[in-house]
């Protein structure tokens, strides 16, 4: 039996200064995978730390790019070629504006949205048709400038959502891994349910 192999990005900003930003969701969810699988990102490879770990018979690349966000895509395209990874078994994880906070969508494609890691993504691999894992952080308030928005750390009264946010989404990662896109879809396509 042959293993398959998945790419897992995160998409976030290198740094400490970023860490716990609104735009390092994605890296967030990769060391929350991290954590789960018991994988160490120790390798600098293609300008991003990657690590792998096996998975239900599949090998899976986590990576979080080290070239800032808006050149994420030469990190993924480097790594979809190393590693020669087919476009639908490989999931980019971002933030996104336009859903709210304790939402996450996976879908099929699609265009950037206004994320600029996504874009230079599609620029870097000519194509809109890669998997991603959108993970809502709601719209500014008041008329606040997104790109401030998206840089300022999550709320401390966040936290404990957000903790749930990234446990569904790093579910939602490996049951795309495991069952497909569809099946993950299906199960965790919209907003976690609070009581």
């Amino acid at each position: 039996m042959t293993e398959n192999t998945f790419l897992i990005v995160g998409l976030g900003n290198p740094g400490r200064e970023y860490r716990d930003n609104r735009h390092n969701v994605g890296f967030m969810l990769i060391d929350r995978l991290s954590v789960r699988l018991n994988a160490r990102l120790t390798r600098v490879q293609a300008k991003a730390l990657v690590g792998s770990v096996n998975y239900e018979g599949n090998k899976l690349i986590l990576a979080k790019p080290q070239t800032y966000m808006n050149l994420s895509g030469q990190s993924i395209q480097g790594l979809a070629r190393f590693y020669k990874i087919p476009l639908e078994n490989m999931i980019v994880a971002h933030d996104d504006l336009d859903l709210p906070f304790g939402t996450i969508r996976i879908r099929p494609g699609g265009g950037p949205g206004g994320q600029k890691g996504v874009a230079s993504t599609i620029e870097r691999l000519g194509t809109k048709d890669f998997r991603r894992l959108r993970i809502g952080i709601g719209r500014p308030p008041g008329r606040m400038d997104p790109s401030a928005y998206v840089l300022q750390n999550f709320a401390q009264s966040d936290s404990i959502l957000l903790s749930e946010i990234l446990d569904r989404a790093a579910e939602a990662v490996l049951t795309f891994v495991t069952n497909g896109l569809d099946a993950a879809m299906n199960k965790f396509n919209g907003e976690i349910q609070t009581n």
